[in-house]
């Protein structure tokens, strides 16, 4: 019997999969793919949609763009007083809180201080003042964050929460158990290059999940073939800006203030997405040394590594089929 394949791009993945129900659509300001593979299309569709309503529900919980979440009701109130927050909430801060431990602090979601320092979405913007970027440096550390078991509270005014390194990943978890709750054993949700997939394709085969070139975004470096496990990449080619003829991106290193540097992409790939995000990010900040020592030591996790050379770095179990460009 003939297999029929399809092949669709996503930000820095590409998915190769046999036919089955997929929905695009943009949430959290990105673009996010939902595929459920049943023998019911009215089952896929419906555990789609509650999928995206429960991506909805998340961002309005967590967007420090939104006046009315709780995320923006904390950075409101910090140095002033503590904001009586959910339980779920506090506990992605907790967990938040755990990976800052871990890295040093180089992951940081007190880091959004600096989005009003450094505007990627602005080609005149300029670098700024070193004044500045330590101003916004100095209200940067994930101790200042007082937790009870009802409420959330920033010691020092100016501090801001963000959960732009982590949210994505936390919101593709969710989106895979809301679908398995309604009768998806086999899916991927693709929450704007944050991918997490589960069971086989209708080939009854792993997923097989591309790695984009980040010179060129429609190139692939590397396949994974994949079951029940999130690969997440971060890479200077999703946001940036040029100045003076220097690339600066989006993922700053919470510790100078800076862009981070010296690196094109990073890809984790382990059981779940949030983590998975959370180390993509703080990998691109440490740098391909002392991010693949720090990978190396987890257990269950794994990487690989573009340069700003075009060279390519692993972690020590990590199995790939790579093309012949980075060979």
């Amino acid at each position: 019997m003939s297999r029929v394949f399809f092949l669709f791009f996503l930000f820095q993945l590409f998915i190769i999969q046999a036919k089955a129900v997929t929905v695009d659509t943009l949430l959290m300001g990105s673009a996010f793919s939902f595929t459920a593979i049943h023998n019911n299309k009215n089952i896929e569709v419906i555990a789609i949609n509650k999928a995206i309503e429960e991506v909805v529900r998340i961002e309005a919980l967590i967007s420090s763009w939104k006046t009315s979440s709780q995320t923006s009701l904390i950075n409101n109130n910090a140095g002033v007083k503590p904001v009586r927050a959910s339980k779920e909430i506090i506990s992605l801060i907790r967990r938040s809180i755990k990976i800052s431990k871990l890295s040093d602090g180089y992951f940081d979601i007190t880091f959004a201080s600096l989005k009003s320092v450094w505007d990627f979405k602005n080609v005149n913007h300029i670098i700024p003042d070193s004044i500045e970027v330590l101003n916004s440096v100095k209200l940067i550390n994930y101790r200042d964050i007082e937790l009870s078991d009802s409420t959330v509270f920033l010691k020092h005014k100016g501090m801001k929460l963000d959960f732009g390194a982590i949210g994505k990943g936390y919101s593709a978890n969710k989106a895979k158990l809301i679908m398995e709750q309604n009768q998806i054993q086999n899916g991927i949700v693709n929450a704007g290059g944050d991918l997490i997939s589960w069971g086989k394709n209708k080939a009854g085969k792993d997923w097989r999940i591309g790695i984009a070139d980040p010179g060129n975004k429609n190139n692939i470096v590397s396949w994974l073939n994949i079951s029940d496990m999130a690969v997440v990449t971060s890479g200077n080619y999703e946001k940036f800006i040029i100045i003076d003829g220097v690339k600066y991106c989006h993922i700053i290193n919470p510790k100078t203030g800076y862009p981070s540097t010296g690196i094109q992409s990073v890809t984790i790939i382990c059981k779940d997405a949030e983590i998975a995000d959370a180390l993509a990010t703080t990998v691109f900040i440490l740098g391909k040394h002392e991010g693949l020592k720090l990978i190396n030591q987890l257990k269950g996790i794994e990487g690989f590594i573009i340069d700003q050379n075009n060279e390519t770095h692993y972690s020590k179990k990590i199995d790939l089929n790579l093309t012949s460009k980075y060979d």
